[in-house]
């Protein structure tokens, strides 16, 4: 799969509902009505979550000023929290029917939240005008389609990258691989070269190649799919068995066992950041839209990215995810204005100005048209990455399956006990199965 190249598309929503109506009230009568007066005015307030980190919540309180420039009559109150505890709060409101007007959504999240209509359908609201879609490849927003209701417009795209801290590999005198070439191998063989020769504390802090990478669930995905094997099947079971998983944690296994890897104590202490923010790893593999966050919260402008490593060199097997969505609680009492609150962050230029490339490549024409790519910019960075590797995105985005939110949560847990030593990769394998079985019945 190649990035399809999107058409540039005027923005007409917000045109649209500044327009009147040329009809009078019902019965010869001269009052207006919200009818005859085009979208209701009256004030209303809505409620906005989403997760991040200080970086997000100042681009996300700039847009939102400019909201209420254009929209004085809607009040935006918001919040925000680091992805486990953003989840947490959002299934305790589901729960009880309480879901937040507009909220940030995850693709992992999509078939738990909609089983039990938690989320607004907004179709109606593209058909009305309300939501521009124009701007948007109709093959992305189908990621936020499922029993033919659209619970979530994608924001904006990403894939995975290797991101570099020049600073820590030069202190350590390392040599990073041929990014083009390089396997999970010739990865581990940069860890350890990193680690042994980084600085250490009496307590084992210091610095260190990098955090183990077995224990995120999204890079064992990667894994998988360059293993050739199909995370997802479409009958919604996973295409993969405990031997898998027990080969992918054994990659890091030495690693483990000679601490060579970023203290699993020292990384849960530091949450929501880790020893790559606080510039104590050399290196880490993330959605490549992180760059924005990474130099705002590591304060290191040289962060550099490169190709993620492969199983067999050279055939990365990547894929573009929607970076998140946006979506409305169907318990929303305000749904047009809600949907006027989504169709702003998702088309209005100055939005794309504001955000960049912080939460990926934005999906709307007119907002990706916006994005400042000055050479050495951190939004330049991002997009020419992508451009790069376009060759690399062989695979479909793989749909995760009902209660994805709990067995991925259920990952980072055992892989904080393997950290330990508590387990071993064949417990760890069992245990996961055990209650991906529970999540997805």
């Amino acid at each position: 799969m190649k990035r399809t190249l999107w058409k540039t598309a005027a923005v007409a929503a917000v045109a649209a509902l500044a327009l009147t109506a040329c009809s009078s009230g019902g019965s010869g009568s001269t009052e207006p009505t919200a009818s005859s007066t085009g979208p209701d005015t009256s004030p209303v307030t809505l409620n906005f979550t989403w997760w991040g980190n200080d970086d997000r919540a100042d681009r996300y309180n700039q847009a939102l000023a400019l909201f209420k420039e254009k929209y004085p009559y809607i009040t935006v109150q918001t919040s925000f929290a680091a992805f486990p505890d953003y989840w947490t709060a959002r299934s305790t409101e589901a729960a009880g029917r309480a879901l937040p007007d507009v909220m940030q959504f995850d693709l992992s999240y999509l078939r738990e939240f909609n089983q039990n209509g938690q989320l607004l359908d907004l179709q109606k609201y593209v058909d009305n005008g309300t939501i521009d879609l124009s701007g948007f490849d109709k093959t992305l927003t189908k990621a936020g389609v499922l029993d033919d209701k659209m619970i979530g417009i994608p924001t904006s795209t990403n894939t995975f990258a290797m991101f570099q801290n020049p600073n820590v590999i030069e202190q350590t005198g390392a040599t990073f691989p041929d990014e083009a070439e390089y396997t999970w191998d010739d990865y581990n063989d940069f860890i350890k070269d990193v680690s042994s020769a980084g600085e250490k504390t009496a307590d084992g802090y210091g610095l260190y190649g990098a955090v183990d990478y077995t224990g995120t669930f999204w890079f064992f995905i990667q894994w998988l799919l360059q293993e050739g094997k199909t995370p997802f099947k479409d009958d919604g079971t996973f295409g993969f068995e405990e031997k898998d998983i027990v080969k992918f944690l054994d990659l890091t296994a030495d690693l483990r066992k000679d601490k060579l890897v970023y203290p699993t104590d020292r990384n849960i202490a530091l949450a929501p950041k880790g020893g790559f923010t606080v510039n104590e790893t050399a290196s880490e593999m993330s959605w490549d839209n992180f760059l924005a966050g990474y130099v705002a919260d590591s304060g290191t402008p040289n962060l550099s990215m490169a190709q993620i490593p492969s199983v067999k060199p050279g055939e990365k097997h990547l894929f573009f995810k929607p970076s998140m969505l946006l979506s409305s609680g169907a318990n929303t009492k305000h749904p047009e204005q809600a949907a006027t609150l989504i169709n702003f962050l998702l088309t209005d230029p100055e939005v794309g100005k504001i955000f960049g490339t912080s939460k990926g490549v934005p999906a709307d024409a007119d907002q990706r048209a916006a994005v400042d790519t000055t050479e050495g910019s951190v939004d330049a960075q991002v997009i020419a990455y992508e451009e790069k590797i376009a060759d690399q995105v062989t695979e479909s985005t793989p749909i995760p399956v009902k209660g994805f939110g709990t067995i991925e949560a259920k990952w980072k847990t055992l892989a904080e006990d393997l950290g330990y030593g508590n387990i071993t990769p064949e417990d760890f394998a069992s245990q996961w199965f055990s209650e991906a079985e529970m999540s997805t019945s």
